[in-house]
């Protein structure tokens, strides 16, 4: 587990700035989600923690450390699952253990299991045109564990799918949670989907993206949508984030 850690982030482009005067603590193994309208830099916040971009002022760190490049200790799921066409769904997950050098029988056993974890027995040797949009983020995801991480990043992992679908995965992610101690980031423009699974909404401005509030989701870990305390969280997030538009 790690404990992410932005202190006085900004980042611009040229003479956009995306994000100012970040400051956010994400305690280890804790699970927070981000929203913001369109454009709030929620995106590029979750690249700086992932190491796929740099601050233009401030610092990011990882478990105590500066974050200055990816790295097998920060998992990354976007929203396009981003497999490699040409390996089968073992091989993509065994992937990131190859590179690390993982003894084979190891990795053979962590790629069986997260397979099974994510429900996808019966199609490891299929090629990614070969599966769903929701079986080939399920191995994503899967890829994404395997080195078992201390800190999981997805940016709008389900974003791509369907309703019933994208249902189906946030139930998924529920399940593969309670089976890593990974600290967790999501980024999403869905306030159900965030209420659903985090432990804290973290509410963007519109560009450049500052934070104008961070809520806590006191709720059960198996949540039901139509509970009203459920309804509560998320109405209280959706007006956070009507303020913020003002």
């Amino acid at each position: 587990m790690a404990t992410i850690i932005l202190r006085d982030v900004t980042r611009r482009f040229g003479t956009t700035a995306a994000l100012a005067s970040i400051d956010l603590t994400v305690e280890s193994g804790r699970f927070a989600a981000l929203v913001g309208p369109s454009g709030c830099g929620k995106s590029t916040l979750l690249r700086l923690i992932a190491g796929l971009d740099r601050p233009t002022t401030g610092t990011v760190s990882a478990d105590g450390r500066t974050v200055d490049g990816p790295g097998p200790e920060r998992g990354v799921v976007f929203q396009q699952p981003a497999l490699f066409p040409w390996l089968d769904v073992a091989a993509n997950i065994r992937f990131g253990l190859d590179e690390a050098g993982m003894v084979r029988t190891e990795a053979d056993r962590r790629v069986a299991g997260w397979i099974a974890a994510v429900g996808l027995e019966g199609f490891e040797r299929s090629l990614p045109a070969q599966l769903s949009g929701g079986m080939a983020q399920r191995a994503a995801l899967a890829r994404a564990l395997a080195p078992a991480p201390g800190t999981l990043l997805l940016d709008e992992p389900f974003g791509a799918l369907d309703r019933i679908t994208r249902n189906e995965m946030q139930d998924l992610l529920v399940q593969v949670r309670a089976a890593t101690p990974a600290t967790v980031l999501l980024v999403t423009h869905d306030v159900e989907e965030a209420v659903y699974l985090a432990d804290r909404v973290i509410v963007l401005s519109p560009r450049p993206g500052r934070i104008v509030a961070d809520l806590p989701v006191d709720l059960p870990a198996h949540r039901v949508r139509t509970d009203p305390a459920f309804m509560a969280v998320r109405v209280q997030v959706e007006q956070a984030l009507q303020t913020a538009m003002v």
